[in-house]
């Protein structure tokens, strides 16, 4: 390896946050910029794609130049730009890796595509520098439910997979359904604290072809048949109890494949990633699952956790090790599957 620092110039626009990050040698942020656009999507109930497609437009330029200035660093001093180029949304994935590109083209920085899921386990990287691969990890997310065997650094087998919902997208409906409104994660994950987990008893669904895949679609239907009952009969219903037996369910079944997985496959390490990452009552189960079978456990920040640039500089770094380049017919994959 050049014993030249490595800084990674890198861009993250998939859903509704604009993010520039710089990262020295794959594992230092120097700095990890993120607009939000929680509040103008709250109204709606879940991301508007043309709407977040055109203030990534708006915000992209000045996101990135304040990841450089925080980072003291000029794009000359840029070694490589990584950009998420799939999975998400067609158009913000489009606004970041045309930003990329022209950058690249301009200023004659190689670039590097990065799958958004490599991403977020590359998370585990930055605050843990002793994880190494091979491990296991489950990416839990808005849009995605992986079980994944990491077996070097850009090598990545996915054992489990949601057949339906992802673990985030169900915490997002059920969350409105029982009136809390978006983004439905944090929110129940807070409400939960104040209710009854064994209130009320909600299905964990088998997939009975793969013991790895997850199905939250039943789930969901649950609570919704329960809130639907409820109002039949007139009665009413603690939203506490709900949010904490529901999360409950999801908690249980994520650990159970999980744990299965670890143990059929002999790993020693384990980790989580992605935006359901961050629930405290997840945190917690894993934690104590790893202790009775001594597995070493590993989790970001909850910063770290949801959408970022520092991530994909992370995931980047690794692939430019590897000598990944990308040239200007770079697209924007919505679709792009872990291992492609």
């Amino acid at each position: 390896m050049d014993e030249k620092e490595i800084l990674i110039l890198a861009i993250e626009s998939s859903c509704d946050e604009t993010a520039a990050a710089v990262i020295k040698d794959g594992r230092e942020v120097l700095s990890n910029v993120i607009y939000s656009q929680i509040e103008l999507h709250t109204i709606y109930g879940g991301v508007v794609p043309e709407i977040a497609s055109r203030k990534h437009i708006e915000k992209i330029n000045q996101v990135v130049q304040a990841a450089l200035d925080q980072a003291e660093k000029a794009l000359a001093d840029i070694t490589a730009i990584a950009v998420t180029y799939g999975p998400g949304l067609v158009g913000p994935l489009l606004i970041g890796v045309s930003f990329a590109k022209a950058l690249s083209f301009a200023k004659g920085i190689p670039l590097i595509g990065v799958h958004h899921i490599e991403g977020h386990i590359s998370a585990n990287y930055i605050e843990h520098r002793q994880l190494e691969p091979p491990f296991a990890c489950l990416v839990a997310s808005g849009g995605h439910s992986h079980l994944v065997i990491v077996k070097d650094y850009g090598e990545y087998e996915v054992i489990g997979r949601t057949r339906d919902d992802a673990a985030g997208e169900a915490f997002d409906k059920v969350a409105r359904a029982i009136g809390l409104g978006y983004p439905g994660g944090p929110k129940i994950d807070k409400v939960s604290k104040e209710g009854n987990p064994d209130a009320i008893h909600f299905p964990r669904a088998k997939v009975v072809e793969s013991a790895y895949d997850f199905s939250f679609s039943g789930l969901k239907s649950a609570v919704l048949n329960y809130l639907n009952g409820c109002q039949m009969k007139g009665e009413t219903f603690s939203r506490a109890d709900v949010a904490a037996s529901f999360q409950k369910a999801v908690v249980e079944v994520l650990v159970e494949h999980s744990m299965a997985a670890v143990k059929e496959h002999g790993f020693t390490k384990f980790a989580i990633a992605g935006g359901v990452a961050s629930n405290t009552s997840l945190r917690k189960a894993f934690v104590e699952a790893c202790e009775k079978e001594e597995i070493e456990f590993y989790y970001p920040s909850p910063v770290f956790c949801t959408d970022n640039a520092a991530m994909i500089g992370a995931a980047g770094y690794y692939e430019y090790q590897k000598g990944v380049r990308h040239g200007n017919d770079l697209n924007a994959v919505p679709n792009l599957r872990l291992g492609e």
